[in-house]
């Protein structure tokens, strides 16, 4: 199980790591270097995700690892409370960005639109954080849009014992 302290209340996260094998080492491999310590949730979009996990507060990019394999064909759906790699146009372009859905987005989901994006995890406490999160004011920051006006932290990520 995996801990989200936020600034706005927790989440816990349980993995699916015999579905998705790679991404979930790659994540957990994130939170145990504390590599989300500190990141914001960059991307609010009520009724759709909340994204997260590789910029600071000043809006600044960490430095990631290399790119993992997209494992969105592993049968794991987009549902509320689901969490999903980011990734770029290139299929296996996923680093440590991951968004929360919101909603069942079936059409993110392996081969509704494209190869899909790979579930990976799912919130098993804190649905009410999440909704809260989505409800934040949002704006623009530079180039990004849907940008919460008061940082949304992640504290503090965690591999509970």
């Amino acid at each position: 199980m995996i801990v989200m302290e936020t600034s706005m209340g927790t989440l816990k996260i349980e993995l699916f790591p015999e579905q998705a094998p790679v991404t979930c080492a790659n994540f957990l491999s994130y939170v145990a270097d504390g590599f989300y310590d500190g990141t914001i949730f960059h991307r609010v979009i009520p009724q759709f995700v909340l994204q997260g996990g590789g910029l600071t507060e000043t809006m600044q990019e960490k430095k990631t690892r290399e790119p993992i394999k997209n494992e969105a064909d592993n049968g794991l759906k987009n549902t509320r409370g689901s969490l999903s790699m980011a990734r770029t146009q290139a299929v296996d372009s996923a680093t440590s960005q991951f968004f929360i859905n919101l909603r069942d987005n079936v059409y993110l989901d392996h081969g509704a639109r494209d190869f899909g994006y790979a579930v990976f995890a799912r919130v098993t406490e804190g649905l009410e954080v999440m909704d809260a999160i989505a409800d934040v004011a949002t704006g623009t920051f530079g180039f990004y849009q849907d940008v919460p006006l008061e940082p949304v932290v992640i504290v503090r990520m965690y591999e509970e014992e």
